[in-house]
C-alpha cells in the first residue's frame, strides 16, 4: 500500500528533513521535501499528494498559513504538523484547521510511522465505507442512515451522535479508533467537555451492544477506543 502513497514533507531544518525523506522513502513512501512553505505551496499546486507532513515554524510561510492554503486547494487531503512548541493554544489551533495529527519535536521514527499508518488506513477505510449504510455488528444489524439497532427483532433507536461514534467504531472494527480524530469529527471540537460527554456515549454503546458477549468496545490508553468483534 505504502508503494502507492506520495508524501509531501515540509520541514525547514535540513538535516531533519533529509532525514525525515529518506526514512519514509525506505519504508516504500514517494517523498517530496520542500524547504520553506512558499515552496511547499507550489509544489502542492503542481502534485497530487496522499499525506502532508507540515513543520509549523518555517520561513516565507508557516505550516498553519500553508494547511489553509491547501485546504482550498484540496480540503480532503489529509495532514499532521511538525512543531517544537508544545502550547495547548497550538495544538488546539492545528486541529481546528482539521489536522489529522499533530507531533511535538523530538519524536522518534517509530511514532511518527505509526501515525501515518493509522491515518492511511483511516483515509481508506472510509473511502471504502463511504456508500455503506448498514453493518453487521456481531449479532446486532446497524443501520447508520436511519441510526437504528437491531438484535433479535428489538430495535434501537440512536440519538445523531450515538450513530455517528458507532458508525466511526465499525469503519475501524478491531483496529483503534483515535480519540482526537472521533472529537474532531462528531464534535468538531478537541475539549475536556467534549471528550467526557464522548466517554458517556461510549457506555451507552456498550449497553446497547451488551446482548452479544463477543463484542467488545475496548479503552485504549492514551489512544483511543477498539471496537472487537
Amino acid at each position: 500500500m505504502e508503494e502507492n502513497i506520495k508524501v509531501l514533507l515540509a520541514e525547514d531544518d535540513e538535516n531533519l528533513g533529509a532525514l525525515l525523506r529518506e526514512y519514509l522513502i525506505a519504508k516504500g513512501f514517494k517523498t517530496d521535501l520542500y524547504i520553506n512553505g512558499e515552496l511547499a505551496l507550489s509544489g502542492f499546486k503542481k502534485n497530487k499528494y496522499d499525506l502532508c507532513i507540515l513543520d509549523v515554524m518555517m520561513p516565507k510561510m508557516d505550516g498553519f498559513t500553508l494547511a489553509r492554503e491547501i485546504k482550498k486547494i484540496n480540503n480532503s487531503v489529509p495532514y499532521i504538523f511538525l512543531t517544537a512548541k508544545s502550547l495547548k493554544e497550538d495544538v488546539i489551533e492545528g486541529f481546528s484547521l482539521g489536522a489529522d495529527d499533530y507531533i511535538t519535536k523530538p519524536f522518534s521514527m517509530e511514532e511518527l510511522m505509526f501515525r501515518i499508518k493509522a491515518i492511511i488506513r483511516r483515509v481508506s477505510t472510509n473511502h471504502a465505507s463511504e456508500t455503506n449504510e448498514t453493518y453487521t455488528i456481531g449479532e446486532y444489524i446497524f443501520d447508520s442512515q436511519k441510526q437504528i439497532l437491531e438484535h433479535a427483532n428489538k430495535q434501537v433507536k440512536l440519538t445523531t451522535k450515538e450513530s455517528d461514534l458507532l458508525k466511526l467504531l465499525c469503519n475501524n472494527k478491531n483496529n483503534v479508533l483515535e480519540r482526537n480524530f472521533a472529537l474532531k469529527t462528531i464534535w468538531q471540537e478537541d475539549s475536556y467537555f467534549n471528550a467526557r460527554s464522548m466517554d458517556v456515549y461510549i457506555t451507552k454503546l456498550r449497553k446497547y451492544l451488551k446482548d452479544d458477549s463477543a463484542i467488545q468496545i475496548l479503552n485504549i490508553h492514551g489512544k483511543g477506543y477498539k471496537l472487537i468483534v
